[in-house]
Parts: C-alpha cells; structure tokens; sequence
C-alpha cells in the first residue's frame, strides 16, 4: 500500500514536460513494434519460387543497398544543376575607431558593399547535367543487374532445397519398403524358413538406407539455411519448403512467348541474343556509360575555356557615393586551365566502349552456354527418365517379389533395391540440372527465372 501511495505521489509531482516525454517515450513503444513487422515479411512454410523472388528483392540486404545507388545518382544530378552562388562582401575602411575623437561611423570611412557571381562559360553546366543524368540511367541499370544475379542466386539456392527434398523422399520411401521386408523375413526367420545370417544381413543393409536419411536431411537443412539468408530472414531455423516441383514449366519470355520447354530451347539462339541484348541490364549500363564518357569529354573541353566572374560594387567613401564595376578572368598563362582532363576523359570513353564490347561478349558466351545445357539436360532427363527409371522399377518389382515367395537370393534383392534408388537419385539430379540450365538460361536472356521480364 505504501509503494502505491508513493508511486502516486510521483505521478502528480511530474513536470508537464516530463508527462510529454513519458506520453512520447510510449507511443514509440508502440508504434515500433507494428513497424518492425511491417518491414520483416513473413515467409510462408510452403514457399514457390515466385514468392522467394519476390520475398528475396524487398528483404535482401545486399540488394537494399545496391537500390541505394539511384538515391545517390540522383542527388548527384541535383547538385550537377545548380549553378555557383552569388557572393556579398561589406568592407570599411580607414575608419578610426582608436582615435581621441572616434568620428562617424557612416560619413568617416570608405563603406563597400560588393556583390559577385561566377558565370559559367561553354555549356558547362548542360555537360554537366547530362552526365548527370547518364549517371542516373546507369545507376538503374545496374540496379536491375544486381536484381537479375540475385535472382539467379535464389533461385538455384531454391532448386538445391528442392533437390534435397525429392532425395529425401527417395531414400525415406526406399527404407520404408526395406523396413517391410526385413518384418517380412523376421517373420520367416521365426517359422524356420530362412537362416538367421539373412535377416542379420538385412538389418545392417538397413544402416546404409538410414544414412541416405540422415544425408538428405543435412542437404535440405544446409540449403534452407542458404535461401533463409538470400531472403534477409532473420530466424534461420525457419522450417521452409520448396513448393515447387524439380519437373519445370515452359520457360516464359516478354509477351508471353516461350523460348523452353522440358524438351529443349524452342527459339533460335540468334532471337535470344537480340532480346538479351536489347534487354539485359548489365549491357544497357555499359551502353549508357559509355554515352556518358562521351558527355564527359564535352564537360572537360568546356572546363579549358575559363570562367568569368563580374563583379558590382557600391562605394560610400567619407560621405560620396561611388559605385565599382569588375570583370575578372583566369588567364593560362603557365598551360591550359584543365591540364589532362580531356585526355583522361577520352581514355575513360575508351574504356567504357571496350567494356561494353565486353558485355555483349559475355552474353554471347553465357546465352550460348545456356542453351547448350537446356537442350543437353533435357535430353539427359528424357533418356533417364523413359529407359532407366522405368527398367529400374520393374527389375526390383521382379526381384522384390521372387525374394518374398523365397525364390531369389537375398543379394540379388538387395542389388536391384539399391539399383532403383540411384536410379531414381539420378532422375531427381537430371530433373535438378534441367532446372538450372532453364534459370540460366532467363538470366542470360534477362528475364525473370519464373517467367515473363
């Protein structure tokens, strides 16, 4: 009772001041919370690659600053528009502020008011601004780079945990009918059927099958961490699947036109490298920097021809009114005003025009590569998928229930057991590169993994 008595004797003691603080302090409590959710978005325990995509360009932090570059651009085309400010000098002179009889301030010294602006010359600042905003376009081309290598990141990181999930399956289903079998001959091994060296074989067959496991649970658990952390979560023990199936969709390009399917490319290779070159960012950046270099040069030729600064000026010197003109001008007498800056300049346009020679090389090789490994994987998934998975299962159909009515060794049961699960474990890694080679694929041709641009 007393320590509430005391704290409401606090209360009524407080400052309006600090009622303002306190009242300030809580609503931020407040307020902080719902806001801090509102920028953390929550990622779905069932996750497809469109909403990794998506969840990945809001939250990840490497992309958060590379958005940062057109902030800065910008502000840098603010500041390559403004023009020099004026100056104002007042200035007294001969006043004799230490003499027995101090005079008058006003009509006893020479009082100048002196107002000067810097004109600029050549174009220098229209070269400037349009430098500036090359900058600008450049900053946003590779803003929509680091976007198309982030995607191509979540989505391999997305396919390895699909990958992991599929062999999981495989080995949880294949030790699941092991575990069948091994009550089956425990059963035989009771009514004196088989030798007891059989169903202790089987048993310790059984550790390799667990292990396969334990493996696919690592894979999936290192691969949801990888995509947790390109997504900018916070909880990295989030549990996350890819809803997504290894099996991919047609490939889907600007306005709606497929360029893959799971059989292969379906366009011409020369129609890809157009729309990749007209359309992929990382070229369009070298292409725009490069006419920025150029812009650079104007700007640098403009900065040899010097400025001139005028000035005015108002004189009231001892009581008369005079007023003051100048006209003033560097004068490169010892060289030019900007010595190499022309020079350097051309040598940066240069560079800018072998970098982007060296862009468009770079999509040829990754465009191409690209669709060599869609037409390759797809051919790889076909062959694996109609021949071997299809003969694999039903050799171990077979030989499972020869085994089981007692007419085939326990070794030949285990062999085609093993057999069907690599089988099935290559069919996933094909599905799994066909995958990839269609991701790159949209990357090289500047499209988005899931389709469209």
């Amino acid at each position: 009772m007393k320590s509430h008595i005391n704290y409401t004797e606090s209360l009524r003691s407080m400052t309006v001041k600090q009622w303002l603080i306190v009242l300030s302090w809580s609503f931020a409590c407040l307020t902080a919370a719902p806001a801090a959710a509102q920028e953390a978005e929550a990622i779905p325990a069932e996750l497809t690659l469109a909403e990794a995509l998506r969840i990945a360009e809001v939250a990840n932090p490497a992309f958060r600053a590379f958005r940062n570059l057109a902030e800065i651009a910008r502000a840098d085309a603010v500041e390559a528009g403004s023009r020099p400010n004026p100056s104002i000098a007042v200035e007294g002179e001969e006043y004799g502020a230490f003499s027995g009889n101090r005079p008058s301030f006003w009509n006893e010294q020479g009082l100048i008011v002196r107002f000067e602006q810097e004109i600029e010359t050549a174009g220098r600042r229209g070269h400037r601004v349009r430098a500036a905003a090359a900058g600008v376009d450049v900053a946003r081309s590779e803003i929509a780079d680091a976007l198309r290598r982030l995607q191509l990141d979540v989505s391999r990181t997305y396919f390895q945990l699909a990958l992991a999930q599929a062999d999981r399956t495989v080995a949880a289903a294949a030790l699941d009918e092991l575990e069948q079998v091994i009550a089956l001959t425990q059963a035989r091994f009771e009514a004196s059927e088989v030798a007891g060296t059989e169903l202790r074989r089987l048993e310790v067959e059984r550790l390799h099958f667990v292990d396969q496991v334990y493996t696919a649970d690592l894979a999936i658990s290192n691969a949801r961490v990888a995509l947790l952390g390109l997504l900018g979560s916070a909880d990295l023990q989030q549990q996350v699947e890819a809803a997504d199936p290894l099996r991919p969709p047609p490939l889907v390009a600007t306005g709606g036109r497929v360029i893959a399917m799971a059989d292969g490319v379906t366009v011409p290779a020369e129609s890809l490298r157009a729309e990749a070159i007209a359309g992929r960012p990382d070229v369009r950046a070298a292409r725009r920097n490069r006419e920025r270099a150029g812009t650079e040069i104007e700007r640098q030729r403009a900065l040899q021809v010097p400025n001139v600064t005028a000035a005015w000026g108002y004189r009231r010197d001892f009581g008369a009114h005079t007023m003051d003109f100048e006209v003033s001008m560097p004068v490169p007498f010892f060289g030019s005003l900007n010595p190499g800056g022309v020079q350097r300049a051309e040598a940066q346009r240069r560079r800018a025009a072998a970098l982007e020679e060296a862009a468009v090389v770079a999509v040829d090789v990754e465009l191409q590569q690209a669709v060599n490994a869609v037409d390759i994987s797809a051919e790889r998934a076909r062959y694996v998928e109609q021949d071997y998975v299809r003969n694999a299962r039903e050799a171990r159909d077979l030989v499972q229930a020869s085994y089981e009515l007692g007419e085939t060794a326990l070794i030949d049961f285990l062999d085609a057991q093993r057999e069907f699960r690599v089988t099935q474990q290559v069919r996933n890694q094909a599905l799994y590169q066909l995958r990839i080679s269609l991701v790159e694929l949209a990357a090289a041709v500047g499209i988005s993994p899931a389709g469209g641009s």
